[in-house]
């Protein structure tokens, strides 16, 4: 029972992940294409707000990958990841470990 309860709080930390990962990529494509500007103090403080919980997890990704110049491919590799450990965590509470 206590090992269900740990992998529904994972799982809800890694939704709340993913969902910070595609909010700062909207927010970086809107900045991008001069739809909303940083000079707007709501928008840069939303955008460095979710830059500053998302970078201790992507630091280390992109210390790994090789550099592929202007685009950054870490979150795809985070995402992938945490979709990966979702997937290995459903199937072993689906088992009754």
């Amino acid at each position: 029972m206590l090992l269900l309860t740990l992998i529904q709080i994972v799982d809800l930390l890694v939704s709340v992940i993913v969902f910070l990962v595609i909010a700062q990529f909207v927010l970086s494509l809107l900045i991008s294409f001069n739809v909303v500007n940083t000079s707007n103090q709501f928008v840069a403080a939303i955008y460095s707000a979710v830059s500053a919980l998302l970078d201790p997890i992507l630091r280390p990704i992109r210390r790994i990958m090789p550099s592929t110049g202007a685009i950054d491919f870490s979150p795809l590799v985070l995402l992938i990841g945490l979709q990966i450990l979702q997937i290995v965590l459903n199937n072993l509470a689906a088992s009754g470990y």
